[in-house]
């Protein structure tokens, strides 16, 4: 006996949708589910391009858009699972579209290619052993400050 889901035959005892949280840990996107959870509460993931719960059924063809940090990816459901495998076999579960796999390489290439975040320090606000030592050297220096009573 089977039953239709989505366009889909599916053989019965198969589940034909699972929890979005669940699928997302087990798809190995959130190393727990209780932060696959948060980052969907947040809404950092859409479910065919709506704002979706935790408890939301997700189905094979759905298409998610799942943000990462800086990542965004988009990904269409190509099997359930409620058991965490290996990351090879978690990989099966979905398929990332190919406009999602440009982005990704563009942002990691623009990763590669920024500047040092050390260089920044240089330039940036004066450590305490840096503030010391502008001290030392400025003895008669004071702080302005604009008051009514000064004239």
């Amino acid at each position: 006996m089977s039953q239709r889901g989505r366009g889909t035959i599916q053989q019965a005892g198969e589940p034909t949708g699972m929890r979005l949280d669940k699928w997302l840990w087990a798809a190995r996107f959130y190393k727990t589910r209780s932060l696959a959870a948060d980052e969907v509460g947040r809404g950092r993931v859409t479910v065919n391009g709506q704002a979706a719960k935790s408890a939301r059924e997700v189905r094979v063809g759905d298409e998610l858009q799942v943000r990462q940090g800086d990542v965004s990816r988009t990904v269409v459901v190509r099997a359930l699972s409620a058991i965490r495998g290996p990351a090879i076999v978690a990989q099966t579960m979905y398929e990332e579209s190919a406009a999602s796999l440009a982005l990704r390489a563009a942002a990691a290439s623009a990763r590669r290619l920024a500047s040092e975040p050390a260089h920044a320090i240089t330039q940036g606000r004066p450590t305490k052993r840096d503030r010391r030592a502008i001290e030392r050297t400025q003895v008669d220096w004071q702080r302005w400050s604009a008051s009514i009573d000064s004239t």
